[in-house]
């Protein structure tokens, strides 16, 4: 019988730091809802439960990730963080479990939140599990198609923003659509970095990335293009509150520097790590803007 990883190699694996990832759409969707509506007209428990579900969906994503590139061999030689499959740390069928048990404790979350406001967010919470797993999960998974910034960009962006605010006050806002863009903007910009980091290994085992697909010169364009969209969505806004988060654009100016200074591989780990600060750092002000102001 194989032996469970530790709770520290579990914690790896699920990749705290793109946790934030999962966090940002939340806060903001909630500010978007508390703006309109005022604090004691939202539901905070519904924003509880977006919060979980957003937050399981994050780490059930990681875990399905680490099972389907370990399984397929296409870790075996990585820059990144720690993969538990690929590094023997776990046996695929135990972060398979560990995958499918995020998700699942997600659909229940999601049910009960479903239960509270639509039944509707039902299709909406079976489609974004589906995504998780059909990642790199799958016969043909789109992330290896060029199209896992697409799905960042929909249910880390628009769907968990949009979700929030319909969990809090029940309505579909226009302002929470163009700040859940900037949102999953942001969210892309991080998954196009770690696919630049891992360009040329992706590329030998054909999964064929955005980044694989563009190359690495537009690549780091498409970087700099989600960040300025980003800053454009507090703009577009349209609120006084929602311009705070331009302070984002000094930090980024470094960022997009260092992008365009054409560091490679192992080089790229601290910028992911800047570029979840941006978007976290994005987030607060962006939240906070809109319910003081």
């Amino acid at each position: 019988m194989s032996r469970a990883p530790s709770l520290r190699l579990w914690i790896a694996g699920a990749r705290p730091r793109t946790l934030p990832a999962a966090v940002v759409p939340v806060a903001v969707g909630a500010a978007v809802a508390v703006d309109d509506s005022g604090w004691s007209s939202v539901s905070w428990a519904g924003i509880v439960l977006a919060l979980v579900v957003s937050l399981l969906l994050q780490v059930g994503v990681n875990y399905a990730n680490d099972y389907s590139d370990g399984v397929r061999g296409t870790d075996d030689v990585r820059v990144g963080p720690l993969r538990l499959v690929a590094s023997g740390s776990a046996t695929p069928q135990q972060v398979r479990a560990a995958a499918l048990t995020s998700l699942l404790l997600a659909s229940v979350a999601g049910c009960a939140l479903a239960a509270m406001t639509s039944w509707w967010l039902i299709a909406v919470g079976v489609a974004a599990v589906l995504a998780a797993w059909g990642y790199t999960g799958g016969p043909k998974p789109y992330g290896y198609l060029g199209l896992g910034e697409v799905f960042v960009f929909v249910f880390f962006g628009l769907v968990a923003t949009v979700g929030t605010t319909f969990a809090a006050v029940e309505q579909l806002l226009w302002r929470s659509w163009v700040a859940g863009a900037g949102v999953g903007a942001l969210a892309c910009a991080l998954l196009v970095v770690n696919n630049l980091r891992d360009l040329p290994t992706d590329r030998d085992v054909n999964k064929r990335t955005l980044a694989v697909r563009l190359g690495d010169a537009r690549t780091r364009v498409m970087f700099t293009t989600l960040v300025v969209a980003a800053l454009a969505s507090s703009v577009a806004i349209a609120d006084l509150g929602a311009l705070i988060a331009l302070v984002v654009a000094v930090p980024a100016l470094s960022v997009v520097r260092t992008i365009h200074s054409g560091v490679v591989g192992a080089e790229l780990i601290p910028v992911l790590g800047s570029t979840g600060k941006l978007q976290l750092l994005f987030g607060v002000l962006l939240s906070v803007g809109l319910v003081i102001m």
